[in-house]
């Protein structure tokens, strides 16, 4: 799977591993999203475009490097994605955002959407959608398909973990997104909850569990 990138870094893997233990609090839990948030994004933006400029340092001129479009757009699903919004934006701090409110029907597990707000202008922009957990990826195959029809045509995924479950609906409805995880897990328990996995993210980040 080209499309699916696993950042296995040592420093990634290191604070997942604190995300999924039990006893970690909430304030633990958000900076932890955060920081990983970061972290994916660091390596989702490796092949962006630079251009050459010439600066001034206070020793002298030289050539410098710089993204050629550095504004982009990062879309929350709601709840969770909110979580990861403050990770993205210490990156790149005058970035636009965007949200979409989706929740899974709990007997249904199909997404339901609630809430709809995405920054003007969109079609020509890196955009990121930033949804925690692929469990079924029914609710990031809905996200990426209002930004399709938004007019979004460059679009990746962040996430911190997956189902391989999650993984195959995405792909399989969106096969041109790349999609940048911290680990992909073992599977869905009959509840649709990812194993081994984190809990619920929501939950974690707002102290609502």
């Amino acid at each position: 799977m080209e499309d699916v990138v696993v950042v296995n870094h040592p420093l990634v893997q290191h604070k997942l591993t604190q995300c999924r233990r039990l006893e970690t609090e909430t304030w633990q839990f958000r900076g932890l999203v955060e920081e990983i948030t970061a972290l994916l994004l660091f390596e989702a933006v490796r092949d962006m475009d630079t251009v050459e400029v010439d600066i001034v340092t206070p020793v002298g001129p030289c050539k410098g490097t710089v993204i050629s479009k550095a504004e982009p757009v990062f879309v929350a699903v709601l709840r969770a994605g909110l979580g990861m919004v403050p990770g993205a934006l210490k990156l790149f701090p005058y970035a636009r955002a965007g949200h979409i409110g989706l929740y899974r029907d709990h007997d249904t597990h199909v997404p339901v959407e609630y809430y709809n707000n995405l920054p003007p202008d969109i079609n020509d922009v890196d955009c990121f959608l930033l949804e925690p957990m692929l469990a079924t990826g029914g609710s990031a195959v809905h996200a990426l398909t209002l930004l399709k029809q938004a007019g979004v045509q460059n679009i990746r995924l962040l996430s911190l973990i997956a189902a391989p479950e999650g993984i195959k609906a995405i792909t399989a409805s969106h096969p041109d997104v790349k999609i940048y995880l911290a680990s992909i897990d073992e599977k869905l328990n009959e509840k649709a909850y990812i194993v081994p996995g984190l809990g619920d993210a929501g939950d974690r980040l707002f102290g609502t569990a």
